[in-house]
């Protein structure tokens, strides 16, 4: 009996040892070492970017240019928050932004925070074109729209005028453990098509691959949009979970508003995305970002402005606020 009750323990040890071995090499082991965590959603806190705050993270420059009267409404894409706050702290007049308080957070995505009359607005890519279209917005910091949102404006019968402002990358990021460092843009093509989905395909370890989208409408997935061309996404692994991500966005978005220290971004075609390669044209992914308004708004000052951030003063308050400039 005695031993009938030692087996019987025995067994049931054996069976959790045994579960609990292969937990650890089959899920632990797997998700503690697959570089994974590259590309996890962040909010941008627009509270450090309110303009006439003395602890904004905001470009300062010197200028005698000044907008009075009607204040242009201004709005845009996370990534240019910093941009056009800066804008406004520089040349727009104290108490033209009203900032409500409260927390950014994932239940407040595009800023509800700012007062219906405030000069300054969040409602980022997705929600910004829609305001831009409909008269809300007096001028609108993204970058190139999806071919849902030119055709919204189609639609309601609005031209929108486009004007170069700045450059900037669409970059390609992995986790700092990833032994990848460059990539090729058919190498990533594939990636995305389906081709390849295991990082050892492109020179990595044996891990799957797990490639991350963004919201649609959005600036970067637009930019992926494009840069996949006629090529359709292909179908994840079903396991990519467990797998290593690889994800996509704008260089200064990445290096410089999220700042995560655990993601690197990759080399394309052997280039690094750095403000050099960027200004140089060897990054071979550059893109344009526009102050975007409707050609019907009469507002004389959208003009101005304008016409300032494309001159010297302009060009530079772009580069300080870790962009690159258009000329």
């Amino acid at each position: 009996m005695k031993h009938t009750r030692f087996f019987t323990v025995f067994v049931v040890i054996l069976i959790f040892a045994s579960f609990n071995l292969g937990i650890y090499m089959f899920l632990t082991q797997r998700l503690s070492n697959n570089f994974s965590g590259a590309s996890q959603l962040k909010m941008v806190d627009v509270k450090k970017f309110l303009p006439h705050e003395e602890d904004s993270e905001l470009a300062r420059i010197e200028t005698d240019f000044a907008l009075e009267g009607d204040l242009p409404v201004l709005d845009g894409a996370a990534a240019l928050v910093p941009v056009y706050a800066s804008i406004i702290d520089n040349v727009y007049p104290k108490g033209s932004v009203t900032y409500e308080g409260g927390t950014f957070s994932d239940d407040n995505y595009y800023g509800e925070n700012f007062a219906k009359d405030s000069k300054m607005q969040y409602k980022n890519t997705v929600r910004g074109y829609t305001a831009i279209v409909d008269g809300d917005t007096d001028i609108l910091f993204c970058a190139s729209p999806s071919k849902e949102q030119m055709l919204y404006a189609k639609e309601k019968g609005v031209e929108l005028e486009y004007v170069p402002v700045g450059l900037e990358a669409f970059v390609f990021f992995v986790n700092k453990n990833n032994p990848v460092d460059s990539l090729t843009a058919e190498q990533i093509r594939d990636i995305y098509g389906g081709k390849y989905r295991n990082w050892k395909d492109v020179g990595g370890a044996n891990r799957i691959i797990n490639p991350l989208s963004r919201i649609p409408g959005s600036g970067s997935q637009s930019a992926m949009d494009a840069f996949m061309g006629e090529r359709e996404t292909g179908a994840k692994s079903p396991l990519a979970f467990f797998g290593a991500s690889i994800g996509f966005s704008f260089r200064y978005y990445m290096d410089g508003i999220v700042g995560n220290e655990n993601v690197k971004m990759l080399s394309l075609n052997g280039v690094y995305p750095s403000e050099e390669n960027i200004r140089n044209g060897t990054y071979p992914i550059i893109a344009e970002f526009y102050a975007i308004y409707r050609k019907d708004n009469e507002n004389e000052n959208i003009q101005k402005l304008i016409d300032w951030l494309l001159s010297e003063e302009g060009q530079n308050l772009i580069e300080k606020s870790g962009y690159v400039r258009i000329k």
